[in-house]
């Protein structure tokens, strides 16, 4: 069996994949955040949410996210408060969670744009499409 080939499609998707989650992991570093952090901003900034649901949408046990949620209350990034129409204790962003949030925001967007800025709006879109499927058949 011959090794795998730096050539190959597979190769360049896996590097290129590593190579992106470097970059989207900068901003964070950069802002004493950890990875995964900004998955839970991102959640929060729909208007907060309740501890479970957060949980729940990470795909993680809440004791698990425990530890996560008291760093980003300590930082000042997240606050505990009542969240929705019934008014669950949940957790929303801070001002400053959503300055932070929004400038990842911002970084991803900028990573996307220099990584798809050459391709035509097609060539986009059939890359995403061809990359979801990927994700469909890997996940089987």
């Amino acid at each position: 069996m011959s090794r795998p080939s730096s050539r190959s499609n597979l190769y360049r998707l896996i590097e290129a994949g590593q190579l992106a989650h470097q970059a989207v992991l900068v901003p964070l570093r950069e802002r004493g955040l950890e990875p995964g952090d900004d998955a839970v901003l991102f959640i929060l900034a729909r208007q907060g949410t309740a501890e479970t649901e957060l949980a729940q949408e990470l795909g993680t046990e809440p004791t698990l996210l425990e530890p996560r949620i008291a760093r980003l209350i300590e930082r000042d990034l997240v606050t505990r408060q009542a969240v929705g129409p019934l008014l669950t204790p949940g957790l929303a962003l801070t001002e400053r969670g959503t300055r932070i949030r929004d400038s990842l925001a911002e970084n991803w967007a900028e990573l996307e744009k220099a990584l798809m800025g050459e391709l035509k709006k097609k060539q986009r879109k059939s890359l995403g499409e061809t990359l979801k499927r990927f994700n469909e058949l890997l996940r089987l």
